[in-house]
Order: C-alpha cells, then structure tokens, then sequence
C-alpha cells in the first residue's frame, strides 16, 4: 500500500493488487488473507468474552463452525441475486468468491440463522449468544473492509478531499475512465465498524456493574452498524440495486428499526425478548 502524506494532511491511498504472493500455481490473495484474520480474532474475542453471559468458552468454541459457513455462503448469495445479470452471462464466476463480491448483509443474514440453529441444539439462548457475537462481527467487518481496498473496490463517488482513493483506470465506474480519485469508503467504514466495535466492548465492561438485559449488546450493534451504513453507502458508485433503491440502505434503515424497536421492548415494555430457549 502506497500511503502519502502531504503537510495538509492529505491521504492518497493505492492498492499495491489483490495478490499477496504466489506459490507456484496458487494466489495468496489479501481479501482471503484479511477475512480469514477477521474470523480467528473473532473467535478468540468470542471465546474471551462468552463466560460474561454465562456461557462456557468450549462450547461457544463450536459456534463458528456453524456461522462462518452460513455467513459466506448467504453474503455470496445475496450479492449473486442481485448482480444476477452478470453471473448469468458467466455461471462459472459464482463460486468465484476470492475474487470478491460477498455482501455483509448476507453474512449476516446466515450468522443470525446459525446462530439460531446452534442455540437450540445446545440448549443456549439465542440473545446470550448474540451478545457475545456482535463485537466480534464488529471488529471483523472492521477488518475485511480493508480487502475491498486491494481488491480496488467497493469506493465511492469521485472526490477533490485532501483523503481520496485512487483506482487504477480498468476498475473505474463507465464513463469514468478519466476520473482517478474517489472516496474511500471502505475506510470510511472500516473506522465506524472499529468505533462501534470500541463502544460494544465499552458496554461489556460496563456490564458488570450495571448488568443489561440479554440482547441489548446485539441490538445496539445492529442499530450502530445500520446508522453508519446508510450515510456511507449513499456515497458509493457500485450498490447492490433493487430497482431505483440501493438495497443496502433498505437493509440498514430494517436494521435501525429492528434495533430500536428491540431496545424499547426491553427498556419501554420491560419485556424479555422472544428466545428459541423457553424461559429465557
């Protein structure tokens, strides 16, 4: 990565390529490399913190067999449905994952529906286990962010700001060919998901003197997340569209509605949430 920085405090960022190194006839690739980073500190951090709800750091140890699995294949789903004009030209490129093109939405999507299943085979409930898990997802979109900045993708709209990412001329938007430098939005979000991941560890410490009700670690995620999602995603060049709507501020406006009408069954109602466990 090429980084510059002028005495104004200007930031030009440039991808050095996907490829880390070769061995041989196998790629290494940075975007591979990053997620299969996110995914082992996430476990580490899962474990570390899974005995704060009550839950045993070997048994939660088995969770992300079920989730990361269901995470990368739904987040390629719903990236393929809705860039399904391109796959159906070239079906070969759906399982083409290391080349990018996984929606977070969709990960999550599949980590929540694992989730769910590894909660009643183990007898655990759900929200405990969502607490637990939303730093760590947190941290880890925090960290894969960065593999769309090798990847040169997922940017934004042009820009003239003193920070700005330059795309090599093959990558640019249509009509673009002479327009070098956009938004960096992966780093755009790359910061927030690191400051909503600060702020839930932030409610993890303060947990122990003030205990929050199961699931309010989840939802606030949820609700941070969605927040910063909507503004970011308005600047980029590439959203996943669904007619005239970009469906990742769809998502994340469900998202911000979902959490705030949980929070308020919690603290409004004073309600526990509903849980596949009974009792819980």
């Amino acid at each position: 990565m090429q980084l510059l920085i002028s005495p104004i405090l200007a930031f030009e960022f440039t991808s050095p390529g996907p490829i880390l190194f070769n061995l041989g006839p196998l790629q290494v690739r940075w975007y591979g490399l990053l997620i299969s980073a996110a995914v082992l500190i996430g476990v580490f951090l899962i474990e570390r913190l899974a005995p704060r709800r009550a839950i045993s750091p070997e048994v939660i140890a088995d969770l992300p067999i079920w989730m990361v699995p269901a995470a990368v294949i739904c987040a390629r789903i719903y990236y393929v449905t809705f860039q399904w004009p391109q796959y159906a030209q070239n079906p070969e490129q759906i399982i083409a994952i290391w080349q990018g093109g996984i929606a977070i939405h969709g990960a999550i999507i599949g980590g929540i529906l694992a989730a769910i299943g590894f909660a009643k085979v183990k007898q655990i409930a759900f929200w405990r286990i969502a607490d637990v898990v939303a730093p760590a997802v947190a941290l880890g979109q925090a960290i894969g962010r960065w593999g769309n900045f090798f990847n040169s993708e997922a940017y934004g709209a042009p820009t003239n700001l003193p920070w700005k990412l330059l795309i090599p001329a093959a990558q640019r938007p249509v009509g673009m060919a002479d327009v070098a430098y956009y938004h960096p939005t992966f780093l755009y979000e790359s910061v927030w998901n690191f400051i909503v991941f600060l702020g839930l560890l932030w409610l993890f410490k303060r947990d122990r003197t003030n205990p929050l009700k199961s699931g309010t670690i989840f939802l606030i995620y949820f609700l941070a997340y969605s927040g910063g999602r909507i503004w970011i995603e308005g600047l980029r060049t590439d959203s996943l569209m669904f007619g005239e709507i970009r469906v990742a501020q769809l998502v994340s406006a469900i998202g911000i509605t979902i959490g705030a009408a949980g929070l308020w069954w919690l603290y409004g109602k004073r309600q526990p949430l509903p849980d596949v466990i009974k009792g819980e």
